[in-house]
């Protein structure tokens, strides 16, 4: 989406953003990690996006994304208090591997204080990056009447 999206709104660690595709308009929120590990590394611009399709009901799509290339047909682990999600990778970015699992991942992310997510670059090395969950019920509530 190289649309240039608008900032809505910050809300702690998450932002509202949105930005017009077509006749529709897109709204996201993202956020940066807190933590990069390994710190000795350059990891680029990291972010966790959970947009919202256009047109259903509401309905929210989390996705992973990162500065570097993703080892091939490997898995992003989302961690938040003790539950596990699985993403499949694709180049720099990341999605639920089982899409029934995208609202379950959505609602431990408003009910949770952090999140981790753990990912392998194309050279193999292990990342590992944690996010504050601080904010993101209001900003996916901003969005939710997003036209």
């Amino acid at each position: 989406s190289a649309q240039s999206p608008t900032r809505i709104q910050q809300f702690n660690a998450w932002g509202a953003y949105s930005y017009k595709s077509g006749n529709s308009t897109v709204c996201y929120v993202l956020s940066i990690p807190t933590a990069k590990e390994p710190a000795s590394v350059d990891h680029g611009d990291i972010f966790f996006i959970v947009s919202q399709r256009p047109g259903q009901n509401i309905s929210y799509e989390p996705q992973a994304m990162v500065g570097y290339p993703l080892k091939q047909g490997s898995k992003v682990n989302v961690t938040i208090d003790n539950r596990n999600f699985v993403m499949f990778t694709k180049d720099k970015a990341a999605w639920v591997e089982n899409a029934a699992e995208e609202p379950a991942l959505v609602a431990a992310m408003k009910g949770g204080k952090s999140m981790t997510v753990k990912a392998t670059s194309g050279r193999g090395t292990a990342t590992s990056y944690s996010y504050s969950l601080s904010g993101i019920s209001a900003a996916l509530k901003q969005i939710e009447s997003c036209k």
